[in-house]
C-alpha cells in the first residue's frame, strides 16, 4: 500500500505506519525516534497487567474522553459497569476543556 493509499484511520493505522517505518504523508520516520518508541513498547510489553476490565475502563476514558462529553462519558462507564469517572481523570482529560 502506498503513503497515498495508506489509511489513517482505524486502531492499527498507526502500527502500521511504525512497523513501516513511514508516516502518513510518506516520509520516513526518523530512527531516533523510532528506538525510543520501541525501546518504550518493550517495557510496556514487559510489565505485569491489573487486568482486562481495568485496561478495557482505561482505554475507554482515555479515548471516550476525545469523542465524548463528560456526563455522558460518566452516564456510560456506569451503565456499563464499570465504576464512574475519577476526579483525577476528570482534571486531566476535561479540565482544559
Amino acid at each position: 500500500m502506498s503513503a497515498e493509499t495508506q489509511s489513517t484511520t482505524g486502531a492499527d493505522a498507526i502500527d502500521i505506519a511504525i512497523a513501516k517505518g513511514i508516516d502518513f504523508d510518506g516520509t520516513p520516520i526518523p530512527s531516533e525516534k523510532l528506538e525510543l518508541y520501541n525501546s518504550v513498547m518493550s517495557l510496556e510489553a514487559n510489565r505485569q497487567r491489573s487486568g482486562v476490565s481495568n485496561t478495557m475502563r482505561s482505554r475507554i476514558v482515555r479515548i471516550g474522553a476525545k469523542h465524548i462529553a463528560q456526563d455522558e462519558l460518566n452516564r456510560k462507564l456506569v451503565d456499563a459497569g464499570f465504576a464512574p469517572l475519577k476526579d483525577k481523570e476528570i482534571a486531566f482529560f476535561y479540565g482544559g476543556k
